[in-house]
């Protein structure tokens, strides 16, 4: 038995769940260490897009992963055969599998799983079979449209390439998808079902009809005139949330498992929750009434753990930029935390990155891992007139150095998801 946490009521003691891994292809940069040293600079990787035509949309930028060839990491021919989507999960992969160190041929494959979640999948691939279909008619149809636009196809074809036989399925949660895949396989390893678990995001919707259709929401942005000062959370002028795309995976795995074969530890993951507001499939609930369960429930299983939520350093906010998103997540921070809010660091990171969809969870756990790693919190780019009603500590402008020791990281999404994800520094 773990000596720091506490048995069950039946006798069963979870084992505890490390990150041994990080992989990341973002708008910022092809892998993790790239997108970092541009986050604690205050970089932003929003441009105005250049995949396609934008005279006919209102909205013209977004955060794109500009010049990335997939050909220097997997066959070319291979590579066209399949949606961005699978691409970017598979760079990920590869990277957060070599950074854990992970030698299969010492493994057992069926031990090994993968969860990966997305908002949207390979829409670009469905796209692109309509297309050709009205123009060259219904048996045109590419043989690889349906591999393509599903949203599990990132993580069956990641196992099939790695070989992985474990426990293997994909989360949908709209913009929540990334920290519940992180969430639901911390889980699987916690009941036992496997001994690693490879899991996050991964999303491609950069497209005419995505982007215009957000528009029409109002959700996004207008800033057109300049991109890069588009995305503005908890910003009194901000306007809406930025359109980005990319992969972020992480490796767990189960302390025995990661201490037997001598792994790098780079957090242990405590606490993660998930909730639904059941109010209204666009908007969050005015209270943050779902958020706030969602981190009291992490919060509920860190304290097995002896973890109090005073004892929370920083929050890697869902953060949007939109009106009711910025402020229904600090009314839920303050119903969580009371007071203590006021003491907690916060940033939004999707100020530089956008807004990955269904990444965007696990490229913001990631993000929390290394801010326990490197002693740094990043900023929140672009915040020039701080929201009265959004009144706590946002980190404004500049990367701060501090000791960060737990980390709460947060995530909502269309349809009232919530989820949220703990991690603290390890120790034995």
């Amino acid at each position: 038995m773990n000596g720091n946490m506490q048995s069950s009521t039946n006798g069963y003691t979870p084992p505890r769940v490390v990150i041994t891994g990080l992989g990341a292809i973002t708008p910022l940069g092809h892998d993790v260490e790239s997108t970092w040293q541009s986050l604690i600079a205050g970089r932003s990787g929003i441009d105005h897009i250049s995949k396609f035509d934008t005279s006919d949309l209102r909205v013209t930028f977004a955060g794109e992963v500009r010049n990335f060839d997939p050909g220097q990491y997997m066959d070319r021919k291979e590579a066209r055969r399949l949606d961005p989507c699978i691409q970017y999960a598979l760079v990920a992969t590869q990277q957060a599998m070599a950074d854990a160190r992970l030698d299969m041929t010492a493994e057992d494959p069926t031990r090994i799983g993968v969860i990966v979640g997305s908002g949207i999948g390979g829409i670009g691939s469905f796209r692109e079979n309509l297309d050709l279909t009205r123009e060259k008619g219904l048996r045109k149809v590419s043989p690889f449209m349906i591999p393509n636009m599903l949203v599990d196809s990132p993580g069956g074809k990641i196992a099939i390439d790695h070989n992985l036989q474990g426990p293997n399925h994909a989360v949908v949660s709209a913009c929540a998808s990334g920290t519940t895949a992180c969430g639901e396989a911390f889980e699987l390893l916690r009941r036992g079902d496997a001994d690693v678990m490879v899991a996050g995001g991964s999303e491609a919707a950069i497209l005419p009809i995505t982007v215009s259709a957000f528009d029409v929401m109002g959700a996004l942005s207008q800033r057109t005139s300049d991109p890069q000062a588009a995305c503005r959370p908890f910003d009194r002028d901000r306007d809406g949330f930025v359109m980005s795309e990319g992969s972020a995976i992480l490796v767990l795995e189960t302390l025995e498992h990661a201490l037997a074969r001598g792994a790098h530890i780079y957090a242990e993951v405590v606490g993660y929750g998930n909730t639904n507001d059941a109010y209204h499939m666009a908007a969050p609930h005015a209270t943050g009434r779902g958020a706030a369960d969602a981190m009291r429930i992490a919060m509920r299983k860190a304290a097995q753990y002896g973890i109090q939520p005073t004892d929370i350093d920083y929050i890697n906010a869902h953060g949007t930029a939109t009106r009711l998103n910025d402020l229904g997540e600090t009314l839920a921070i303050k119903q969580v935390l009371g007071e203590y809010a006021y003491n907690v660091r916060i940033s939004s990171t999707k100020s530089m990155t956008g807004h990955l969809l269904g990444a965007a969870g696990a490229l913001e756990a990631i993000i929390s891992t290394k801010v326990i790693e490197q002693g740094l919190i990043p900023p929140t780019i672009n915040l020039q007139n701080q929201d009265p009603e959004c009144d706590l500590n946002y980190t404004p402008n500049e990367a701060v150095a501090a000791d960060v020791d737990i980390v709460l990281s947060n995530s909502f999404g269309f349809g009232g998801h919530n989820a949220c994800i703990m991690v603290r520094r390890f120790a034995a």
